[in-house]
């Protein structure tokens, strides 16, 4: 089913004509818990990954050891799921209670050396086919499969996450690897996908406020204020419409557009090989809909409950966050850089 995002409460250009000029859009992508294929654009689902070709691996030395099981990770949220199908606010069972308990309990594997590779987990995979603002990949490549390391210890700070993206064209894979290889244990459970099928949906977006023109930035935070104050004399419990929030990014998975720097003040993200100012490749959300209004809410699920139906991927990020991963307009291939917010 396909997922449609409400008309805006305002027309944001007609309150400020000059946002006309940073019109862009975005691809929300709208992961939602399914079966996807091989040849489908996903996340958490199979990827089409030539069996001759080694897959990705952690090669940083961390402890690597110790954690849950993927396995006991999915039959946890399983279990949940039932709860709160069940109702939403009676909670677990006893039996269901001392289930968790054991799926939530580490395991330790014998003999794991902190420099062992490490398999990554399968995060993403995106066709240019189902993605509007997907940028061209290198050498014509249309496929783009994201990866990650499980656990957080990584450089240069030693707790920061570890991404890897393999561009290719899906074309020449021919003998695909039957059974990719998967950590025994994870160290964050927010770092195991559940496998989602996508319904990618173009939709306008504007840049984030504090990145605008020093004058424009600075009447639109007088308007939010304005509106805020107006609400507070009416005793208006709902949240007043809000750039952030409402008019500008669109929370959730999406593809290009412009990255939100509401956690850290905007802050350079140029490639590391060339200089080059880098672009929005990528979003990873915890939530597909939050904060403000909730304007952003597919129409498909509003009245939904929020949280099985606004969390569908078991993805979380930081503290419950997105991670935007940016990558080099003048050559695709060069590494990616990411900021957490």
């Amino acid at each position: 089913m396909k997922r449609t995002t409400p008309t805006r409460p305002l027309d944001v250009e007609e309150l400020f004509p000059e946002l006309a000029a940073h019109r862009g859009t975005t691809t929300r992508l709208h992961p939602r818990p399914g079966r996807p294929g091989l040849s489908e654009s996903s996340v958490g689902g199979p990827m089409l990954w030539p069996a001759d070709e080694p897959w990705p691996v952690c090669t940083e030395v961390h402890g690597r050891g110790r954690g849950r099981r993927p396995a006991d990770i999915r039959r946890k949220r399983e279990v949940m799921a039932v709860a709160e199908a069940r109702d939403p606010y009676q909670g677990l069972t006893e039996e269901e209670r001392r289930l968790v308990e054991e799926l939530e309990r580490e395991h330790h594997v014998p003999g794991a050396s902190e420099s062992d590779p490490l398999p990554m987990i399968g995060v993403a995979q995106l066709y240019a086919r189902d993605v509007p603002d997907l940028p061209a990949g290198p050498d014509g490549a249309d496929l783009l499969q994201v990866f990650w390391c499980p656990f957080d210890a990584h450089r240069p700070t030693g707790y920061s996450m570890l991404l890897h993206l393999r561009w290719r064209r899906a074309a020449e894979v021919v003998d695909v690897l039957a059974s990719p290889p998967q950590p025994e244990v994870v160290g964050y459970e927010g770092y195991v996908p559940d496998p989602c099928a996508l319904h990618p949906e173009q939709v306008v977006t504007y840049p984030f406020a504090g990145l605008l023109p020093e004058d424009l930035c600075a009447r639109i935070y007088a308007w939010e204020e304005a509106l805020e104050e107006e609400a507070e004399e009416r005793e208006d419990e709902a949240d007043p419409v809000a750039y952030q929030y409402d008019l500008s990014i669109p929370p959730g998975w999406r593809a290009g557009g412009y990255a939100s720097w509401h956690l850290t003040d905007p802050y350079p993200m140029d490639c590391l090989t060339c200089a080059t100012p880098m672009r929005l490749l990528l979003t990873v959300d915890t939530s597909e809909w939050d904060g403000g209004s909730g304007s952003w809410t597919p129409l498909e699920e509003q009245g939904s409950r929020p949280r099985p139906a606004s969390v569908p991927t078991g993805v979380v990020v930081g503290n419950h966050g997105e991670l935007n991963v940016f990558a080099c307009p003048g050559d695709p291939a060069h590494p990616p850089r990411w900021s957490i917010q």
